[in-house]
């Protein structure tokens, strides 16, 4: 009997000494999770959206299945898609010019001069499928916008634009190499912004745009503090272009090859209101262009026809609208054809700091309808280098009867004199 006791006795204290051990190995196991969780919490990686859902929906150490959160609902709140960050890219530039001119008095005995050429600001980027495109220019003597739109992007790529943006219409996006365009943009046919609705897609090697645009930019027909020149109201010539609509096709022949070809075509029509005689008059214009990178060469032609025919009081004279931009102003010839033939050569660098060296011929003229009318022309000899976020432009410009260049005129008038200018434009880009 007392042996039976005994037995039980150690029995029980077997038990219970198991008892200790397991509620022990239990604690344990609890203080090891405790340390995972505390070592967790101290990496500095911070945890994805998805990750943090993830979590929230998982049991904590020793919690029922049973849970407020049933097996679907935890399914549903692990396969939820996390919304992406927007893609959205801030930039600018900060240019300056180094300038001889000779037709300027004071250029000439001062052996040139220097400023400030324009400081900008720029936003592009992406949130899903919507897209924004924006930039603000600061000159010494102004300050405007560049452009500014919110688009649309397409399953097949195509692109809806709304807002301020450039004009489909002849070479794309820029009918010149250098710094100082040609022709084309100071008639407003090259690198114009105007405010409305744009459609754009590519279909192999097809690119075609659709477009239409209510006002130009500023919706403010007297205000010359703009970037693109459009129909600007001054003195007698009260005129604006409205309603304009845009066509461009384009056909790349060597599509993805080492020589592409890209031959095209556009059109542009548009009302003219005249805000003295309240009526409206008309403008069109036609485009054909051959733009070909072959190699290392690069060659652009183009022909363009516009006419404009104007809604004018008695007394104003038809022969000649007015554009204006960079806060003046200049008439041009209501009717005349356009040559531009530019031709460029991408050098091998000769340094590791130097990334780029193009170097470029840009020519182009404006033939006047008006009878012994003289003809405006201006050729840009130079070369673009690029080296990191630095781009300069060194260029040499013979100009004829241009807007810009003494008493040269774009309508009738001026003077058949080559004028010089030399341009050095350099450029920070971030």
């Amino acid at each position: 009997m007392v042996a039976l006791c005994a037995g039980l006795a150690g029995g029980a204290a077997q038990a219970a000494e198991q008892a200790t051990v397991e509620a022990l190995l239990q604690r344990i196991e609890a203080l090891e999770a405790r340390l995972r969780e505390l070592e967790a919490r101290e990496q500095p990686v911070t945890p994805t959206l998805r990750e943090v859902r993830v979590a929230q929906t998982m049991p904590e150490p020793g919690a029922e299945l049973t849970d407020a959160v049933s097996g679907s609902e935890r399914l549903a709140a692990v396969e939820e898609p996390v919304s992406p960050e927007p893609e959205i890219h801030a930039g600018g530039a900060l240019r300056f010019n180094l300038v001889h001119r000779d037709f300027v008095d004071s250029s000439e005995g001062k052996r040139g001069e220097s400023g400030l050429d324009v400081f900008r600001l720029n936003v592009d980027g992406r949130i899903d499928n919507i897209l924004v495109s924006a930039e603000y220019r600061f000159y010494s003597y102004m300050n405007t916008i560049h452009h500014g739109w919110l688009g649309y992007e397409f399953e097949d790529a195509s692109q809806l634009q709304i807002g301020i943006h450039q004009v489909p219409f002849g070479l794309l996006p820029y009918a010149a190499h250098n710094a100082w365009f040609g022709v084309p943009y100071y008639l407003g046919l090259g690198d114009d912004y105007d405010m409305g609705v744009r459609y754009q897609r590519q279909d192999g090697p097809w690119t075609s745009h659709l477009a239409f645009y209510k006002n130009e930019e500023l919706n403010s027909p007297g205000d010359l503090d703009r970037y693109s020149f459009d129909l600007v109201q001054v003195d007698d010539q009260q005129n604006e272009e409205i309603n304009q609509f845009n066509a461009r096709l384009a056909y790349t022949f060597g599509l993805g090859s080492s020589c592409e070809t890209e031959v095209g075509g556009s059109g542009q029509w548009s009302e003219v209101y005249n805000a003295v005689s309240d009526r409206r008059g008309d403008h069109w214009a036609a485009a054909a262009h051959v733009d070909s990178r072959c190699g290392r060469w690069n060659l652009q032609l183009q022909g363009i026809r516009y006419a404009y025919d104007p809604a004018n009081p008695v007394g104003v004279d038809s022969a000649a609208v007015r554009v204006g931009a960079f806060g003046g102003s200049y008439g041009i010839a209501s009717e005349a054809d356009v040559a531009v033939a530019n031709l460029a050569y991408n050098f091998e660098s000769p340094v590791p700091w130097i990334d780029q060296i193009t170097c470029y011929n840009d020519y182009s003229r404006l033939f006047k309808d008006e009878p012994g009318a003289i003809d405006s022309q201006i050729n840009t000899l130079g070369c673009a280098i690029g080296s990191g976020p630095l781009f300069t432009y060194i260029d040499y410009i013979l100009a004829s009867n241009m807007a810009f260049f003494g008493d040269g005129s774009m309508a009738a008038g001026g003077r058949d004199e080559w004028r010089r200018r030399f341009n050095v434009n350099i450029g920070f880009y971030w």
